[in-house]
């Protein structure tokens, strides 16, 4: 899990989530939780096959990264809710 701040100084928690399954690969994705409780967003086309590699790979994302990748499902949960 990795803490940061969004544009507007808003703090969000970077971890993963797991989907059920018999296929091992690619069972972990990225989740973005908001720290004051509020409604997480999920990136399920960012995936990894092991907690190992998610923790590294979310340790080592620049701040514009994570901003980025927060942006982007942010997006897609706002398109999926007004469909």
């Amino acid at each position: 899990m990795r803490e940061f701040t969004d544009r507007e100084g808003r703090t969000w928690i970077a971890s993963t989530a797991e989907e059920e399954g018999t296929d091992y690969k690619g069972r972990l994705f990225l989740v973005m939780r908001p720290a004051d409780e509020g409604d997480p967003v999920e990136l399920r086309d960012v995936r990894w096959n092991s907690e190992k590699t998610a923790r590294r790979s979310i340790e080592t994302m620049s701040l514009i990264e994570l901003r980025r990748r927060l942006r982007s499902a942010v997006g897609r949960a706002t398109t999926a809710v007004t469909d």
